[in-house]
């Protein structure tokens, strides 16, 4: 059986694209004297649970694949866990990593030494971020602001001044784009607070 090389592009939101990291990882594929796979996923980089990823991971399993190759190390994951227990899996499959961004080559011992360097600051750079988004909350809650759990029927987020300028403005005979505009409210909510007038 003839084995390829995978190459694995991710993005974390079904929003991105994948337009940065398909220069790089076209021009190397083009390079590869070898088939070349192409595997890819719109899927969080916490989880290791990714439709791309495992077909990837299945192929692997069948003995198809020689090489992974990444744009750098973060879009394979973000848990320094999951990822150096995927450097031990793959070089006891003798599976080469190659990230080009990161200049990895698991094959050297530097590679492997980096690899799990920025495996820690990828877990790092996550949990950072949570603990932004758990600060960020915390300030929202200690000035009044909420979120989730309204009865139905409920405004949230509407400020007394905005549901005033709302009704002059409909009085006016103003749209609801332009009462959008003015308030800073979406059109559904400008909708929701006709009908409850």
């Amino acid at each position: 059986m003839k084995k390829h090389i995978a190459v694995y592009i991710r993005v974390s939101t079904k929003a991105q694209d994948t337009k940065s990291q398909e220069p790089d990882l076209d021009r190397y594929a083009e390079a590869q004297p070898g088939r070349v796979v192409i595997y890819r996923d719109k899927y969080s980089g916490k989880t290791m649970d990714r439709p791309g990823w495992n077909k990837l991971k299945n192929a692997m399993d069948r003995g198809e694949v020689s090489s992974v190759v990444v744009w750098r190390l973060d879009r394979l994951g973000r848990t320094a866990k999951g990822l150096t227990a995927l450097f031990d899996e793959l070089r006891e499959r003798k599976i080469n990593l190659v990230s080009i961004k990161d200049g990895i080559d698991l094959n050297t011992t530097a590679g492997r030494l980096i690899a799990n360097v920025l495996a820690s600051v990828a877990q790092y750079e996550t949990e950072v971020r949570g603990e932004r988004v758990l600060a960020g909350q915390a300030v929202a809650r200690a000035t009044g602001k909420r979120w989730g759990g309204s009865k139905k029927g409920r405004l949230i987020w509407v400020k007394p001044e905005q549901v005033k300028m709302v009704r002059r403005m409909r009085k006016e005979g103003a749209g609801v784009t332009a009462i959008a505009k003015t308030t800073g409210l979406t059109r559904p909510t400008i909708y929701k607070l006709f009908s409850a007038d």
